[in-house]
């Protein structure tokens, strides 16, 4: 019941903070949605209060055959080996002909935005965020990325208009550890 009620706050928080005044955010011309899928480590973000303290966090992508986006996030909370969460939202493409427009749902109805609004053509580095530029995430598929490529993406996402300020970077456990 604790759960419900917090994921039912952070669903409005996230829908209340959707209705602001900012201008659209482009996507990416084409995701291709299969290959989008798998694991996706969160090297930057603006965290939401879920998020706050997480180590090792990876969002994890499965197409479903009804097209819906089965979706794991799983982090240790506040330490290496912190408590584990694991949270499962699902996404909804909202624009077919992009795919890169989603709604993403923690509880049902509510359909928090979700734009891959930057995807490299290797399908290595992408970067989600919403219209509202209130969170906005940084992710790879590695835990690890070049500290050059990583500043590529952070000045991506102050172009976009976000307060970069507020940007943190999660900490990773190399591989094997």
């Amino acid at each position: 019941m604790k759960l419900t009620k917090l994921l039912a706050l952070l669903t409005l928080a996230l829908t209340l903070a959707g209705c602001s005044s900012q201008p659209p955010m482009a996507t990416v011309a084409y995701v291709d949605i299969p290959r989008f899928m798998g694991d996706w480590y969160v090297i930057g973000n603006i965290p939401t209060f879920l998020e706050e303290g997480a180590h090792n966090p990876v969002e994890s992508y499965r197409l479903d055959d009804d097209g819906t986006i089965a979706t794991t996030f799983t982090f240790n909370a506040d330490a290496f080996d912190g408590e584990q969460k694991i949270y499962h939202p699902r996404g909804f493409i909202k624009n077919t002909d992009s795919n890169a427009e989603w709604g993403m749902q923690f509880v049902w109805p509510i359909k928090a935005d979700y734009r891959i609004v930057y995807l490299d053509d290797n399908y290595q580095y992408t970067i989600i965020g919403r219209t509202s530029r209130d969170y906005v995430w940084i992710m790879a598929r590695s835990p690890q990325i070049p500290d050059t490529i990583y500043a590529e993406l952070v000045a991506f996402v102050e172009n976009l208009g976000y307060d970069i300020s507020r940007l943190e970077k999660p900490p990773h456990q190399p591989l094997g550890l």
